[in-house]
């Protein structure tokens, strides 16, 4: 036996807005005045829960969410009174409303309609001057030797890319950096050598030897 389709959520809402139209008796709320004492039946979500599962199959967890939605679209009225909150709708404002969208939509609809004409059109004029002609594919298949020509000269100027004045540039100041700081580490060892020997009486070779200085361990011309 195959498994009971579930509603849908539009399904849910229509048989919702039942719950409020298909009410004929006269109510009278007292605490919402004589506002409704001649109007539909007003609810509260509680009310509106147990008619929804026991008579329109709609799932009590979802009541509040689909009753919701028709608060958001203008649906169905609610009002807070004293620590309750009570719902209710009037069939003349669904009707006003679900007109209103529907305009809305044709509107929406007609636009889309305009900018797909529009579109087409636009299509149409910049195939002008595009046909396929013996002219066009010579100048196509020339276009592309071109390109093939070009990417070819590129990849021999980047084999010659080190011999580029600019690059030869930033390769000659950072050389000229890097010996600077070569020469005045150079300048901070003499110095501790020389520290060494005044207050210990060292040898160079002793000191050399001790930490690792190289016999001809001197500045960079």
């Amino acid at each position: 036996m195959s498994k009971k389709r579930g509603l849908s959520v539009e399904e849910k809402r229509t048989r919702m807005m039942e719950i409020f139209f298909e009410t004929e008796q006269i109510t009278k709320q007292t605490v919402l005045f004589s506002l409704f004492w001649y109007q539909k039946d007003v609810f509260q979500l509680k009310d509106i829960e147990k008619i929804a599962s026991k008579e329109k199959g709609i799932t009590s967890m979802s009541v509040k969410d689909i009753l919701q939605s028709l608060v958001d679209d203008g649906m169905v009225d609610t009002d807070r009174i004293g620590t309750s909150n009570y719902f209710w709708a009037f069939p003349s404002k669904a009707l006003h409303t679900r007109k209103c969208k529907l305009e809305e939509l044709q509107n929406q609809f007609s636009d889309y309609c305009q900018k797909k004409k529009d579109l087409e059109e636009s299509t149409k004029q910049s195939k002008i001057g595009r046909q396929d002609t013996a002219e066009r594919a010579a100048l196509i298949k020339e276009l592309s030797a071109l390109q093939q020509k070009k990417d070819h000269l590129k990849t021999e100027v980047d084999k010659y890319k080190e011999c580029d004045p600019d690059i030869v540039e930033e390769i000659r100041q950072a050389n000229k950096i890097a010996k600077e700081a070569a020469n005045r580490w150079t300048d901070n060892i003499f110095a501790v050598k020389s520290w060494a020997k005044r207050k210990f009486g060292f040898e160079d070779n002793k000191i050399d030897k001790t930490f690792g200085i190289p016999e001809d361990f001197d500045y960079i011309d």
